[in-house]
């Protein structure tokens, strides 16, 4: 154990049992020593923003939009700043997660359904990032590890790598940082042979403007939102900020924590905005405008070295390019050299391991903090890798091949979009709550900026989920009659969320509700 960790007293509902001792220094002036012993949760928090579903949504906004919606990427991550704000400042404040406040703050059956959908949502993210992960080690073995063993290796090396938190926090956290080193690496050197044009980047990054688009665009603007905006993150940062120790009966050092975890967490998006756009970039300059049959012939003009069967992936059509995670590595191959493919899935790899760790980890502080079980750590895997392995090993198995699965991405999204209520207005509950907050309970200027921007990010991924069931499903009469009757259903929980927030329920200790 680290001379910086200290051993907790074990309690029922402490989240860390070692947690990160923090230097005691004076009240004024900002320290550099003081931040590096906060750094860490917000690289974890991070991760969720560079995830499988993320950089298929980069790669997807190139393609269709060239360098035309970045901006939409930036402001998505300013977004998610100010929410990963609220949850630092509530687990800081509180000295509780978002699950375990739920738990108290929450009548049972609200509740219930509450972590049903924070689980539904950890599933859906999770089966995107195993997915990633199954198609990098597809990529990097030439196919000879099918999906379904991807699927399978993904889980037992999950156990492997969380058990490193045995040996302390730090080493765990620069494990993850590690991992995110290896996406910038790996994504980076395809920026370096890609040779993206620099002033058309920087102008659709400060231009919020989309020339000539059109609904596929406007699509993938709103996908791009709810790519980097995701529900069980906020849940997950408000866990791992318990990882410090901050003495939380003296105000200045509540205070001095909130400051070091923002300024942790803009770094860590920063970081994690950049890697975006370098894909982002790749695409846009090596895909946008190009057909199935552009990228096709690119595999047998150039002497690339890609095995046989990658080169007929692309079909011949004149079709616009086909786009996703597996058919990006093969275009890379096939114009960069066959060492670009390996490189991309090295990248995805990283990616894909680190956030389906942080999956679990999300997983883990959802169950404990709702249903209140704390089960031994590998238990808390078993069971949290069961709940989302199950559904993509099946995926896996039925989809029919590699080219049709990642196909999954869009319902995915949709899933998650779907899910996004049910953690942004708990968490506005809860920090204007003065019984959770204190003298740290948000503002109304705060709190109204957060629900209006809230309210558009919600609105946006309405729009997108009514236009994805259009488009699966058609407007039949059957598909708008079930559409409608899930949207009431839907609706009456959000309704009932939205009237917690406006009504500031009052805060109860947990044993109150316990038996309603």
């Amino acid at each position: 154990m680290s001379v910086e960790e200290k051993k907790k007293p074990k309690m029922a509902q402490d989240t860390y049992e070692v947690k990160v001792d923090v230097p005691d220094m004076p009240e004024a002036g900002f320290s550099w020593r003081v931040l590096w012993k906060f750094c860490g949760p917000g690289l974890l928090m991070s991760i969720a923003y560079l995830d499988p579903g993320n950089i298929e949504s980069d790669l997807q906004s190139g393609a269709v939009a060239q360098f035309k919606l970045i901006w939409v990427l930036l402001l998505a991550h300013v977004l998610g700043l100010l929410l990963q704000r609220l949850s630092a400042r509530l687990g800081v404040v509180s000295g509780k997660h978002m699950a375990e406040i739920a738990h108290s703050y929450y009548p049972r059956y609200p509740r219930l359904v509450l972590w049903i959908m924070v689980e539904i949502a950890i599933i859906a993210s999770d089966m995107q990032e195993v997915i990633g992960t199954a198609i990098s080690l597809y990529l990097l073995s030439d196919g000879k590890i099918p999906l379904w063993a991807g699927v399978l290796i993904t889980i037992s090396d999950t156990f492997t790598f969380l058990f490193l938190e045995r040996y302390g926090v730090r080493k765990f956290e620069a494990f993850f940082a590690f991992l995110i080193a290896c996406m910038a690496a790996a994504f980076g050197f395809e920026f370096a042979k890609s040779k993206p044009n620099p002033g058309q980047l920087f102008t659709g990054m400060v231009l919020p403007w989309c020339s000539g688009c059109g609904t596929t665009q406007f699509l993938q603007g709103v996908s791009i939102v709810g790519a980097v905006i995701m529900p069980h993150n906020l849940y997950l940062h408000s866990a791992l900020v318990k990882s410090r120790l901050v003495d939380r009966s003296r105000e200045h050092k509540v205070r001095e924590a909130n400051m070091y975890y923002f300024i942790e967490s803009f770094f860590a998006l920063f970081c994690s905005f950049w890697i975006n756009v370098l894909v982002v970039a790749v695409f846009a300059q090596g895909l946008y405008g190009k057909t199935n049959a552009d990228v096709r012939d690119s595999c047998y003009t150039v002497d690339n070295h890609m095995p046989e069967f990658y080169k007929v992936v692309f079909e011949n059509n004149t079709e616009p390019a086909d786009v996703d995670i597996f058919h990006a590595g093969v275009f890379l191959g096939c114009t960069f050299g066959v060492g670009a493919l390996y490189v991309w899935a090295i990248g995805i790899l990283a990616a894909g391991q680190s956030s389906t760790m942080t999956g679990t980890y999300a997983g883990q502080f959802a169950m404990e903090g709702f249903v209140q079980i704390k089960l031994p750590q590998w238990k808390r895997i078993l069971v949290t890798r069961s709940l989302a392995m199950a559904p993509t090993l099946l995926v896996t198995i039925f989809s029919g091949g590699i080219q049709h699965i990642t196909g999954l991405n869009d319902f995915l999204n949709c899933v998650q979009m779907i899910q996004l209520p049910f953690a942004i207005l708990p968490a506005l509950t809860f920090v204007s709550d003065k019984r959770v907050m204190f003298n740290f309970k948000t503002s109304r200027a705060q709190k109204a900026f957060a629900l209006v921007a809230s309210i558009g990010v919600l609105l946006i991924n309405f729009y997108f989920l009514y236009a994805w069931v259009g488009t699966t499903f058609g407007l039949s009469t059957v598909s708008i009659s079930i559409t409608a009757v899930l949207t009431v259903v839907y609706l009456f929980a959000v309704f009932y969320l939205v009237s917690e927030l406006v009504s500031s329920a009052r805060f109860r200790d947990p044993g109150e509700v316990q038996g309603k």
